[in-house]
């Protein structure tokens, strides 16, 4: 039975109160949000973006944006984690489902899909996906991680930083280049036009972000966590999301099944210049912050925030001003984000990615300035630690540095944006 978006949302709102409390040792002690991860497994989220006929919830992009706010509503670190899992179940499943691709690289990419979906169904595996490399800001450039074509697969050799879920994950999906793989686009950088099999493809190639240097393509590869070479190193001390436990992924020679190959070569560059709107994914979690810092704030001035010392605040004009504040922001941020997420389409124009850029920034950056907000508002017993708001307040001010669409990258693109 399909689930409505109701009912999907409804299956992390159950979990809230708790994903709450666990939050605060989550983020005491930096550690990763297994509990959570066990209880979305339970209830089917884990495949919340897996099509129903792979076992799946079959939720779409736009389904999962508004899950992923409710997640990220209680517990900033795990809606980081679970949608780095999720991501790569969109590439594979919705997105892929929209690429050219032709006759027999749609009949490959069905098997390895299929079992892919199959070992987070039934066995749970968790997935990351660290692309960050330090070296650019693009979603297809500054890939100097390689992989050498073998017997059976491939050996990849490389570093991606900020890998969330280390240590976590039973596969960390990188991307990574084939020295010499330029497909037939004669060096240019751009995918061969292969015979559409979509029945929504129009064939259409636009440039959303960077595209290779040197016209090498971007292999998408699930490097296996127990797989030899495969090491995690660095500490991780950060200011905020403390649960996302984002170390160093370093591969030495890391064998990699060519079944692991989770997109067809050349796919993945398709997907980020034709559909970029998942480049946008982490932003609902900080919709989510910002949703999570009105609870608390709506709790505090009517004296119903557990571990306060003050009965309620609500009568103050100062106070309901700021609490007015919050709300515009917030309501402002949610009709951007989720008004880009519920128009994605392949093959963006000008307009669409100018409204993808201004909702992500939007998101991004109203979370800190509700943040701010919530801390004038509520007064000096909110910066407490045994309060959420503090850890929440960090968590909020992060959200700007978030590649590939960091809020420098959005503004960039904007200032740009129908000028040239």
């Amino acid at each position: 039975m399909r689930h409505t978006r109701e009912e999907l949302v409804a299956l992390v709102a159950d979990l809230g109160p708790v994903m709450e409390e666990r939050a605060v040792v989550y983020d005491r002690e930096a550690t990763f949000p297994w509990e959570n991860f066990h209880d979305f497994r339970e209830r089917g989220l884990l495949g919340i973006c897996i099509p129903e006929s792979h076992g799946g919830l079959g939720a779409s992009f736009a389904d999962y944006v508004r899950v992923s706010e409710e997640i990220g509503r209680h517990c900033g670190a795990t809606g980081l984690t679970f949608n780095m899992h999720v991501a790569t179940m969109l590439w594979t499943g919705e997105v892929a489902d929209l690429l050219d691709m032709t006759d027999d690289e749609r009949a490959r990419h069905d098997e390895v899909r299929a079992e892919l979906f199959r070992g987070v169904v039934e066995e749970g595996r968790i997935h990351s996906q660290p692309f960050s490399e330090g070296v650019s800001p693009g979603a297809t450039s500054g890939v100097t991680t390689r992989a050498v074509p073998v017997e059976g697969g491939f050996l990849v050799t490389g570093r991606k930083i900020f890998a969330s879920l280390s240590g976590a994950a039973d596969f960390y999906n990188v991307t990574a280049r084939v020295d010499g793989d330029d497909g037939d686009d004669g060096g240019t950088g751009a995918r061969r036009t292969a015979r559409p099999t979509s029945p929504n493809s129009t064939g259409a190639r636009r440039t959303a972000g960077p595209t290779s240097p040197n016209g090498t393509g971007i292999r998408f590869l699930g490097v296996p966590a127990t797989a030899d070479g495969v090491r995690i190193e660095g500490t991780w001390d950060p200011l905020g999301m403390r649960g996302t436990v984002s170390r160093t992924l370093v591969m030495d020679g890391a064998f990699v099944p060519a079944a692991n190959e989770w997109l067809p070569p050349g796919l993945y560059d398709q997907a980020a210049q034709r559909y970029p709107w998942l480049f946008m994914s982490l932003a609902p979690t900080y919709l989510g912050i910002t949703r999570g810092l009105c609870d608390f704030t709506r709790r505090y001035l009517r004296g119903e925030q557990p571990g306060m010392t003050t009965g309620a605040r609500r009568d103050s004009p100062q106070k309901q001003d700021g609490w007015a504040h919050m709300q515009v922001a917030y309501e402002r941020s949610r009709a951007l984000l989720f008004g880009a997420a519920d128009h994605a389409v392949l093959d963006p124009g000008d307009d669409e990615l100018v409204r993808a850029w201004a909702a992500t920034f939007t998101a991004m950056e109203t979370a800190p300035e509700v943040a701010a907000l919530a801390v004038r508002v509520c007064g000096g017993q909110s910066m407490l630690r045994h309060l959420p708001l503090e850890r929440m307040y960090r968590d909020a001010r992060l959200g700007s540095l978030m590649l590939p669409w960091s809020a420098e990258v959005c503004l960039e693109r904007l200032g740009r944006a129908h000028l040239y």
